[in-house]
């Protein structure tokens, strides 16, 4: 089964890979080893789990102004997720994708944390979000 959610593409893209949800806001700066891309955020429901080439999706950034850099230092040791898919832009997070060309999607018309399950199958496509959920 599939479901298309449409949404505002803030930086375009076309990818496709595993979601990995946070039901919580997400922070870079705090949040991620860069080295690694592993979340070390201590008590996050994710820790230990990693974010690279994982579409992370998540309500909103949190944190400081140190989440761009910190997502730039994860797409430089390439450790990225391939897009970010979130409820509310962050400008921070919003910056942070616009300079390691991440595809970005926000604002869809449903909420993406609610809709899309950590192992879902999502395809990125401008401001179109497919989430593929196998029966």
């Amino acid at each position: 089964m599939a479901t298309l959610l449409k949404g505002r593409a803030v930086v375009r893209g076309k990818v496709e890979g595993e979601a990995l949800v946070s039901r919580t806001p997400f922070s870079f700066f705090l949040g991620v080893n860069t080295d690694t891309g592993i979340i070390i955020e201590e008590g996050h429901e994710h820790q230990g789990k990693g974010i690279a080439g994982k579409v992370l999706v998540y309500p909103f950034g949190k944190g400081s102004s140190g989440d761009c850099l910190r997502l730039w230092r994860c797409a430089n040791n390439g450790v990225a997720p391939i897009a970010i898919i979130n409820a509310k832009p962050d400008p921070v997070h919003v910056q942070g994708a616009i300079i390691t060309n991440i595809p970005m999607v926000c604002e869809l018309d449903g909420d993406p944390v609610e809709l899309i399950k950590t192992g879902d199958r999502v395809k990125v496509d401008g401001g179109n979000v497919m989430v593929i959920k196998e029966d």
